[in-house]
């Protein structure tokens, strides 16, 4: 019962803080975890321990397969490259940095010990990242880097993290042993997703059921990393493969109502999961502070600002040559891809906040491990230091460098040029869907064909008028949009206060409904799905 009421308590707390950080107009990731932390400090009030392998599981197979769920494919095959270059490469520089300054800090660190440190703070948390960038007009490309390496650097910095485990405790772990190692769980864990994905669709298409397609969804996640952890290959790439086959077969397996209560019920669990987990990490400073309680505070202050300046310039030192030297090399390459500025690369470089992973990585270090309690709060610092200090300074850089985005692009996306000429053509493939039927001779169909066609031509006309004159008609149709929303708006209060006498209440949920969905259609194309 008190682990219920505890659940509640920090259920509302994440309530109070998410309002705090839309009013302050901070990332609630950062505000979370402040409110967790003066929540520890609290007197009287019960410790809590974060199960570190219970926290991977839980948190972890729905966050990554929600992302994946949400990528732009064709976005990320373009931009594998710069990726790779993140997940893999940045991981073990940084990795090695922060090693090397632990050991010059902490000499009696064995090297082992140290890369495991590295290991632990090394990949950008997919949670944090998704948490902090959604609050920012970004260029897309930037995001799609950016959430891209955040699926995949888990599982390079997690099988490095073992290896060097393995080394502290059994004295040594062969380097070609250890890079196979990581082929075949890399391998294998997008191969065991894949096929979860795969089995997963299988099932959809047998039960059209809304409500059992959701929680399948779910479980499909918790299957992949399951499963794969059970085999000892990687189970963040299982589930980030499986979310990814997901997101590529929705619209042949669910019907439009399970895609828009799956999206729902998604961002609900998504909400719920990414603010416990902020809270998470805040309250375990209590326990942290009480294992360190014999160490000078000045000094492990210094420890914890060093550790996180390397593994904050670390990052500056990898993404700026690694992402210029292979064009600067390779003129087909540029030509391809151009150079990219050194604002973008800036941001790349600022964006490396860190997380749950990183934290259930330190906590999860066997109790005789050497400078265990040590390495657990260089890490909380970490967290703390890129959460804060990044997290509440990005919107900042992002206007000094220029790229805000304008409020206007992001406002209506469905006027853009490619928008507004893919839904021209889904017109005129609606209009000629039918006309066929008309020609088949149906006289019921005939008669009523002809509102419906004006209907659809009135639609085409109306995106002519807006490819004519973008800026005008993007303008009128929006202005237009909000009209509609406040039609509907006035009708939905009609049947709520005028018909509660003549209609069954069924009747009336049913046609409310109806405007509800309209209402969605109307913010999607508005680009504000509330």
């Amino acid at each position: 019962m008190e682990l219920f009421e505890v659940l509640l308590g920090l259920l509302a707390a994440c309530v109070a803080l998410a309002l705090i950080a839309r009013r302050l107009d901070l990332p609630p990731a950062v505000i979370l975890v402040g409110g967790g932390m003066a929540l520890a400090l609290v007197p009287g009030l019960p410790t809590i321990e974060l199960d570190p392998q219970l926290a991977l599981v839980l948190f972890l197979p729905p966050l990554l397969q929600a992302s994946a769920y949400r990528t732009d494919w064709p976005a990320f095959q373009f931009n594998l490259r710069p990726i790779l270059l993140l997940a893999l490469g940045a991981v073990l520089f940084t990795a090695l940095a922060v090693a090397a300054t632990a050991k010059l800090l902490v000499p009696e660190l064995p090297w082992a010990a140290a890369v495991a440190l590295g290991a632990i703070v090394a990949a950008p948390d997919a949670v944090a990242a998704n948490s902090v960038l959604k609050n920012f007009r970004i260029p897309k490309r930037l995001v799609v880097v950016l959430e891209g390496e955040s699926l995949l650097n888990d599982a390079s910095s997690l099988i490095l993290y073992r290896f060097a485990v393995a080394a502290t405790l059994a004295g040594e772990v062969s380097l070609g042993e250890a890079s196979l190692s990581f082929l075949i769980s890399s391998a294998g864990g997008c191969l065991l997703g894949y096929l979860v994905g795969r089995a997963a669709m299988w099932i959809f298409s047998h039960l059209e059921d809304t409500l059992l397609d959701i929680l399948v969804s779910f479980l499909a996640g918790f299957a992949a990393y399951l499963a794969a952890e059970q085999v000892h290959v990687s189970g963040v790439l299982a589930a980030v493969a499986c979310g990814l086959i997901l997101s590529q077969q929705q619209h042949a397996a669910f019907s439009a109502r399970t895609r828009l209560e799956m999206h729902s019920v998604w961002q609900f669990v998504e909400f719920v999961l990414t603010a416990l987990v902020f809270v998470l990490i805040g309250l375990q400073l209590r326990g942290i502070l009480e294992r360190l309680e014999h160490y000078n505070t000045w000094h492990l202050a210094g420890l914890g600002a060093a550790v996180s300046a390397a593994l904050i310039l670390s990052r500056f030192a990898w993404v700026f040559p690694a992402l210029w030297l292979p064009r600067a090399l390779s003129r087909r390459l540029r030509e391809r891809d151009p150079m990219p500025s050194g604002s973008h690369l800036t941001i790349l470089a600022w964006s490396g906040m860190r997380g749950v992973v990183s934290l259930a990585a330190a906590l999860a270090l066997p109790a005789g491990f050497p400078s265990r309690n040590i390495i657990v709060f260089l890490a909380f610092c970490a967290i703390l230091a890129t959460l804060v200090l990044q997290g509440t300074t990005l919107g900042f850089l992002l206007r000094r460098l220029g790229l805000d985005e304008p409020e206007a692009e992001l406002l209506n996306p469905a006027v853009t040029a490619d928008a507004i000429n893919a839904r021209s053509e889904a017109t005129v493939a609606a209009m000629s869907a039918v006309r066929q039927k008309i020609d088949k001779g149906d006289p019921e169909q005939a008669a009523v064909a002809g509102d419906l066609l004006r209907d659809l031509g009135r639609r085409a006309k109306q995106d002519d008028q807006i490819r004519t004159d973008a800026e005008t008609g993007a303008q009128r149709m929006e202005a237009q949009l909000h009209l509609r929303l406040t039609a509907i708006e006035a009708a939905r209060a009609k049947l709520l206060a005028g018909h509660k006498d003549e209609l069954r209440s069924d009747a009336i949920r049913a046609l409310v409904a109806e405007l509800d969905l309209e209402e969605q259609q109307i913010r999607i194309a508005l680009g504000d799905p509330k």
